[in-house]
This record gives C-alpha cells, sequence and structure tokens, in this order.
C-alpha cells in the first residue's frame, strides 16, 4: 500500500503530474509508476492518463491528515484523546484497535482510516469503505461499569455524531435507534459498539463511526439500504479533514461524560433526534419480529415499543429497526 498511497498523495492536488516526475519523487522508473497508477486504479480511486501530460486524478482527492485533524481538535477534547493514528488501508478500525487494546493500557486511542477492506456494521453487515470518499473511525475506551452499564453508550454516541454534523451544516440529521445517523429515513452514518470484560466490571468499548461523505455510485449500488451522503445533501463546506476533527472531538466527549454520568444527560438530546418516535416499526432479531409504535427510549436507553400485548423494552442487540409507517 505505501506505493500506492504515495502516489495518491502526490495526485491529491487533481492536477497532471508526469511519468518522470512522479518517477523522481518516488524514486522509480516510468515503468514502476504505470503498475502502480493501475494499482490505484484497482483500489476504485480514477486516474487518467494523457500522453504528453501525464496522470491525474479524476477530481482533487482531501487526504486525511493526523495532524490537521489534531490542530483542529475540540480542545476540551484534547486531553482525552491517547494515541492518535490516520493509516491508507485497514481490514477496519475497530479490529485494529480491539488488536492493540492488549497493549494499550489507557483510554482514548483512536483511528482513522482512508479505506477499510473487511468494515462492518451490527449484525455482521458489510460496511462499504471506498478510498479516500467517506469517514471511518474508532476510539478504544475503558470504563469502570460492567458491559451490562453500556446499553445506552451506542445512542451516546450518536446523538454526539449528530451534533456534529449538525454544526457543520447537515440539515435534518435524525437518529435511529440504536446506532443510525439518518436523514430523510436514508441511513447518512452508523457506530458500532464492540464490548469485552467481567460481568461486574471494568469494560472495554471499541466505538467504530462511518460517515458517508462522497460515496461514488459504483460503490453505493453494494448497499442494501436507502442511504444518503454529505455531499448529496448540501450544506456543509467542511473538508475531511475538519469534519474528522468535529467528528472525533465530539466522540470523545461523548466518552468522557457516559463514563461519569451514563446515559442521562443524552437522553433529552436524543429524544429531540429520535427519528422513530410514534412511528410504527418492526424489530427484527434470529427468533422473532415485533411490529408496534415507537415511544421513544428510557433512562437506560432501551427502546420503549408499544405493541398489542402491552409496552414492551427492548434492549440493543442482535436486532434491526425497520420503519413501516
Amino acid at each position: 500500500m505505501a506505493s500506492r498511497y504515495q502516489l495518491l498523495q502526490l495526485l491529491a492536488d487533481g492536477r497532471f503530474h508526469s511519468g518522470d516526475q512522479l518517477g523522481v519523487h518516488l524514486g522509480v522508473g516510468r515503468g514502476a509508476i504505470w503498475k502502480t497508477v493501475r494499482a490505484v486504479r484497482a483500489m476504485g480511486v480514477d486516474v487518467f492518463a494523457l500522453r504528453g501530460k501525464g496522470y491525474r486524478l479524476a477530481a482533487p482527492m482531501d487526504l486525511l491528515d493526523a495532524e490537521r485533524i489534531r490542530e483542529q481538535l475540540h480542545p476540551q477534547a484534547r486531553p482525552l484523546l491517547g494515541e492518535f493514528e490516520v493509516l491508507p488501508e485497514i481490514d477496519s478500525t475497530n479490529n485494529h484497535l480491539l488488536r492493540l487494546a492488549v497493549q494499550r493500557p489507557g483510554s482514548g486511542h483512536s483511528c482513522f482510516a482512508e479505506s477499510q477492506s473487511q468494515g462492518r456494521g451490527r449484525r455482521g453487515r458489510t460496511w462499504i469503505s471506498p478510498f479516500g470518499a467517506n469517514i471511518y473511525f474508532s476510539v478504544l475506551w475503558r470504563f469502570p461499569r460492567p458491559p451490562e452499564a453500556m446499553q445506552g453508550l451506542s445512542l451516546a454516541v450518536g446523538v454526539a455524531v449528530a451534533d456534529a454534523l449538525e454544526a457543520a451544516g447537515v440539515p435534518g440529521v435524525g437518529v435511529k435507534w440504536p446506532n443510525d445517523i439518518v436523514v430523510n429515513d436514508r441511513k447518512l452514518g452508523g457506530v458500532l459498539m464492540e464490548l469485552s470484560g467481567e460481568a461486574t466490571g471494568p469494560c472495554m468499548v471499541v466505538t467504530g463511526v462511518g460517515i458517508n461523505r462522497g460515496m461514488p455510485l459504483a460503490a453505493g449500488t453494494e448497499i442494501d439500504q436507502a442511504w444518503t451522503d454529505l455531499l448529496t445533501l448540501g450544506g456543509t463546506h467542511s473538508d475531511r479533514n475538519t469534519l474528522a476533527a468535529h467528528l472525533l472531538g465530539q466522540v470523545l466527549l461523548a466518552l468522557g461524560k457516559f463514563a461519569d454520568d451514563g446515559f442521562e444527560p443524552f437522553l433529552k438530546g436524543w429524544m429531540e433526534r429520535d427519528a422513530t418516535q410514534g412511528r410504527q416499526i418492526e424489530l427484527i432479531s434470529e427468533n422473532e419480529s415485533m411490529v408496534g409504535i415507537a415511544e421513544g427510549v428510557d433512562a437506560s436507553g432501551a427502546l420503549l415499543l408499544s405493541t398489542k400485548s402491552g409496552r414492551r423494552r427492548v434492549l440493543s442487540g442482535e436486532i434491526s429497526l425497520r420503519t413501516t409507517s
């Protein structure tokens, strides 16, 4: 990946660069440049070649930069940030931090990636992660509480992500229990929590966040539900690094607040953004499905569902939620 990423850094400005110029920068011959261009194309990135002018991208690419993200981080979030990485490619940012967790005793270790080869959402679904198009990151956090006390954490992070997007000028951002970020019933992003720890605590959580910023249409055809992205919605002129900094800062602050106070401080924000409040929904798990009217969530983050047989309190887990009205 190193040579492909170095080439992309040189081509990111969207201008033509001759094969000779690229070869000088990378210390290789023109034949090696051509092979690297083909490898970049295989990643799904459009590279044009024109005789006499060289190579350029179809459009400028706003690559992530660790220092630019760090510099723009919310001042109150900076003390919460541990080790920080921006990787060109990884299987998944969650997997990466889970592997490193045994070596990292503290909280706040954060990782962004330009692409994920095995990005995933809840219930084992694939999270489509084309190179340089969207935002993919994870944060490791350790809590003194047992895993069962983490019930509302994905909701708290969802509210934090929605707040960051609204601050960036994205209109109408909602949250859908337990972990989706939506606009007009189309999925804009999601949150994936992976926990480990003893039943009596403490526990460790890796929180993954994915936001569709500029999903290529070809990649979008692989998504199995209605979706949207920030470029389609308009309203935000933030570059990827600024947006990444805002998102990371809000998530770090949410994790710190949840560690201190639990879900209660986020309940009002969730209710204000709840995309299913008062609507008929269907909950689907491996063993059953339930239909009812969503009545928000309780103080722990459990979903309240009004059914023909009475009100049900539903905990998050391997459950999918689908709106039917």
